[in-house]
């Protein structure tokens, strides 16, 4: 008799036990699902910035000029690569192997593949929608901005469509259909169309509901007259077709590239949720003609933007995510050239060319390469590369983002898709 009850209080034990057990891992597993819940959530604060046509050596050529700068040699990092998560995407389009910036900016827009030359449409023409209609639609405010035009192919794949990223004055037609709040950019391409006869961009744009800004003066006049929506250019680009590359723009009238982002984040404020897209587009038209000084500037100014989100972060390092990645690379600059390509490279060869002259604008293909080569540094073509590109990021979700992937799987990523 004794024995029995020994076992049943045995029993009752385990049962108790394995009861609460039970509770225990039931409240740890609705636990974890409240925390995948709450982290499958976009980040309530979002920068995407898009160095057009910057690789990995892009970025390491500017990190060894400024330690060339401080008299050091090595790579004085960039801020984008101290952040603590580096992956890498794939950039190849629907249709080639190395893709255009229409459709690169289409797959990390859209999540989607489309053909070189077409924007934010499949290959079959049907539209796609962007990641930044998409938060917009969930109560984001949306800023677009480039530091090259508009309606220029990075810029646009985030609101336009259409099966010819040339068709410029038609992307700037679907600009008011987008309703976000701020752009920015140089100015438009194509400002009175093809022809030069249709309506000018600034007309056609403040028609529907847009203030559109050439400098400073006029965004602030804007400002005080309770504009809700901008569009903001460069001052030396009002009422005409844009300048495709700027290789010295003046600093007296020029918005570089940081103020263009803190004004854009006055604009937007902190009280909704935000996304924010900006593309340095120098990086890649200087890679192009493998200008080295002229694209290392330009992924310096995109450091500049950067940092402006780097200060905003910390004030929100809860809901913020900051993304910098590239649509592909251009050039195959590389670090190191001929049979002395263990020697440093000689940053004061390529300065001194570029405070000298506009040689570095003015001269032809072949000299323009001979000077490189001097300096030790190598590019192997004129053209975008098919290599994959890195992805850097920091903040709330950027744990997402190690790793390789497809460019597409940027826009669900930040989606938590």
């Amino acid at each position: 008799m004794g024995k029995i009850r020994k076992s049943t209080a045995a029993a009752i034990i385990c049962g108790v036990l394995l009861i609460a057990a039970g509770f225990a891992i039931t409240r740890m597993g609705n636990t974890a699902g409240n925390t995948e819940k709450e982290s499958s959530q976009p980040a309530k604060y979002i920068f995407l910035f898009i160095g057009d046509g910057m690789g990995a050596t892009h970025v390491a050529a500017a990190e060894s000029y400024q330690s060339y700068m401080k008299g050091e040699h090595g790579f004085d990092q960039v801020s984008f690569t101290k952040f603590p998560v580096i992956g890498m995407a794939e950039t190849y389009s629907a249709n080639k192997n190395i893709t255009c910036s229409s459709a690169s900016g289409t797959a990390i827009s859209c999540g989607e593949k489309t053909n070189n030359g077409m924007l934010g449409i499949t290959p079959e023409g049907d539209t796609l929608v962007s990641i930044a209609k998409i938060l917009k639609d969930r109560g984001y405010k949306v800023g677009i901005m480039s530091s090259v035009p508009v309606n220029h192919a990075t810029p646009a794949a985030f609101y336009g469509h259409n099966a010819s990223r040339h068709d410029y004055y038609g992307i700037t037609k679907e600009i008011p259909a987008s309703g976000y709040e701020f752009f920015g950019g140089s100015g438009f391409i194509q400002y009175a169309g093809n022809d030069g006869n249709e309506t000018g961009s600034e007309e056609l744009l403040e028609s529907q509901g847009y203030a559109v800004c050439f400098g400073e003066e006029e965004y602030e006049e804007a400002i005080e007259n309770g504009a809700s929506h901008v569009v903001l250019c460069q001052k030396f680009n009002k009422g005409k077709d844009t300048q495709t590359y700027i290789v010295k723009a003046d600093p007296e009238s020029t918005i570089e590239s940081e103020d263009m982002m803190e004004k854009c984040l006055e604009f937007l404020g902190d009280e909704q949720p935000f996304f924010i897209m900006y593309e340095q587009g120098e990086i890649d038209w200087a890679a192009h003609s493998n200008k080295t000084m002229p694209m290392v500037e330009s992924v310096q100014k995109l450091d500049d933007a950067v940092e402006v989100a780097v200060e905003f972060y910390r004030r929100h390092p809860e809901e913020t995510l900051i993304l910098v990645t590239a649509d592909h690379e251009t050039g195959g600059i590389t670090l190191g050239y001929g049979e002395k390509s263990d020697e440093n490279i000689d940053w004061e060869i390529l300065e001194n060319a570029w405070e000298d002259s506009d040689c570095s604008n003015t001269l032809d293909y072949d000299t323009n390469r001979a000077l490189n080569n001097s300096a030790r540094v190598g590019w192997t073509t004129v053209e975008h590369t098919g290599g994959p590109v890195p992805v850097y990021a920091i903040g709330a979700g950027a744990e997402r983002f190690g790793g390789r992937y497809d460019n597409t799987d940027i826009m669900k990523k930040i989606l938590c898709k």
